[in-house]
């Protein structure tokens, strides 16, 4: 692996979401760079993700009389509680891609480099009937 992939996936890292699009967009050819470009994508997307559902699920507690607040405050340790993992997936991400380790980050690495299912395609060799059947058919007769 070259040195300049390995400073493409840090640079990934370094930059959080600006990074991982620039190298997504522009080093497809780069194996390594790309693998360590959807982790700091993941690692973005959690951390924005997070807050949000903290609030989609607090504001509905916050309308219940002196329960509600307290409830949505206490879970907001766990926002806190994910930033400080998100904080050591981004630190050990880019020290993985300094040493040229492929290896998946604590939390979302695994969900990140996972590839999704392969769609089939259906076969287009097969014996179609020809327009002008198709046309006499669906025709309306003359009788």
């Amino acid at each position: 692996m070259s040195r300049s992939s390995r400073y493409l996936a840090f640079l990934a890292y370094l930059l959080s979401l600006p990074g991982a699009l620039f190298v997504l967009l522009t080093r497809r050819d780069d194996p390594f760079a790309i693998y360590h470009a959807r982790q700091s994508l993941a690692i973005a997307i959690a951390a924005i993700v997070t807050p949000l559902a903290w609030a989609v699920v607090a504001w509905p507690l916050a309308w219940i009389p002196y329960v509600g607040p307290v409830i949505g405050v206490s879970l907001f340790g766990l926002v806190i509680a994910a930033y400080i993992g998100l904080a050591v997936s981004w630190v050990a991400g880019m020290v993985f891609a300094l040493r040229g380790l492929a290896r998946p980050v604590p939390l979302v690495g695994a969900r990140a480099t996972r590839r999704p299912k392969a769609v089939p395609v259906p076969n287009t060799e097969q014996e179609t009937e020809p327009a002008s059947e198709l046309i006499e058919r669906t025709s309306p007769s003359d009788a």
